[in-house]
């Protein structure tokens, strides 16, 4: 932690307050409170009734901050938003709860940015690029979180759960129900930067949680760039996401968790140093089964990381994705996708389904099956670098993304 003061010292300065700011799972005490001005607004209670946050001024979480049931969040494009540090029961996050909807609908030359309080770029910004942040930093808030009421496969067939990362206490982390068609809103050209607050031991907030989120919400054109858990985390639901793109994740870039059953479609994963897997794909936890497609994709790798992860009986269809720069597995068991705990069986009988996946594997390696493992293989084929037919189309994250000013899009 001691590495990243001469970076937030001069941020802090003119503070008034004080919290804990955690990064890495590491906890220092820093001045976080922002001056007095017009054009902050500290957000400091939940929201219970319809409100819009504006693009003039940039809306700082000074705690878990829940749209309750009933309540609508507008939030114009352009507008940036910032947690506040802190770890705990005390990470900072916007909740949007059961019943509530949130109205975010950035534009391609306007995103809504959801950052740190470290962050120095404003509502009203002339670059997707912060003034003095690293695009290493994570940990430093919580996350954005939408629960919903469509069904998810919870152990024991209840109905609904907290969320991780909310503690139980808290009604508004709540998820899960039989509404397949339940809206909880609009997001649409978002940025999300920084998060992954540790709010336990080994236990982050996603970049973006979608829990039980239902087919009535609409998400697409999502970043998620340095987010120390999970970049974006489906937790049952019916949605359909589309355009979507992880970059420098601390753990898996997509994760799908609990049935869920909607698709993701056009997404870009690119692996960071601490990156795990590109794809951690879970089934069911109870008796209700749902399978999702996940389709036209581009995993970039990097030497920590695997391309993907099949467990816990894993359901659905996995098409038009292509995988990149990814070790050889004979190093240390990194850079392959394999099925475990039950996926090989629902993979044999026809319920898990790969369909057009292609890898450019690393030099060292001449066997396929040595990447794509379990029988994955029959349905992939080895590229050369570059002589991929499949992928997703990464003209959707052009102009608006952090990721494309930082040069880091795949081509």
């Amino acid at each position: 932690m001691k590495n990243l003061f001469p970076l937030v010292a001069g941020i802090f300065a003119i503070a008034a307050g004080s919290s804990a700011l955690t990064s890495c799972g590491k906890t220092d005490t820093v001045i976080v409170t922002p001056p007095a001005n017009e054009k902050v607004v500290v957000v400091s209670a939940n929201i219970k009734s319809n409100t819009t946050w504006t693009a003039d001024k940039t809306y700082v979480l000074a705690g878990r901050i829940a749209v309750e049931a009933g309540a609508e969040l507008t939030i114009e494009a352009g507008t940036v938003i910032k947690g506040q540090a802190g770890s705990g029961a005390n990470a900072t996050a916007l909740i949007i709860a059961r019943g509530a909807k949130i109205n975010a609908v950035g534009t391609a030359t306007k995103p809504i940015i959801f950052t740190s309080i470290a962050d120095e770029i404003e509502s009203g910004y002339t670059s997707l690029s912060s003034p003095n942040m690293d695009d290493n930093l994570n940990g430093l808030w919580g996350g954005l979180i939408i629960l919903g009421s469509a069904p998810a496969s919870l152990s024991g067939d209840v109905t609904e759960l907290s969320i991780e990362g909310i503690p139980p206490t808290d009604v508004n982390g709540l998820y899960g129900g039989n509404n397949s068609a339940d809206n909880s809103g609009v997001l649409k050209y978002i940025s999300i930067r920084h998060g992954g607050a540790n709010i336990g031991e080994g236990n982050e907030i996603n970049g973006l949680t979608l829990g039980a989120v239902g087919s009535g919400t609409t998400i697409e054109n999502i970043e998620v760039i340095s987010n120390q858990d999970d970049g974006i985390e489906f937790f049952g639901g019916t949605v359909n996401a589309k355009n979507l793109v992880v970059w420098n994740s601390g753990d898996d870039g997509l994760d799908t968790d609990q049935s869920f059953g909607g698709s993701i479609d056009n997404f870009v994963v690119i692996c960071g140093n601490n990156t795990d897997h590109a794809l951690e794909i879970d089934g069911p936890e109870g008796s209700m089964k749902a399978g999702h497609k996940v389709s036209n994709g581009t995993c970039v790798g990097n030497d920590a990381s695997e391309l993907g992860d099949f467990r816990s009986n894993a359901l659905g269809t996995f098409e038009n994705i292509y995988f990149y720069n990814f070790p050889d597995p004979a190093t240390d068991g990194r850079g392959d996708l394999s099925l475990s705990s039950g996926s090989d069986v629902t993979f044999a009988a026809g319920e898990l389904v790969f369909k057009n996946i292609e890898v450019t594997m690393p030099s060292t390696v001449t066997d396929l099956t040595k990447i794509l493992k379990n029988g994955v293989a029959a349905n992939g084929k080895a590229v050369a670098a570059g002589a991929n037919t499949v992928g997703a189309s990464t003209a959707a994250f052009k102009g608006w993304t952090r990721c494309d000013a930082a040069g880091v899009l795949p081509n």
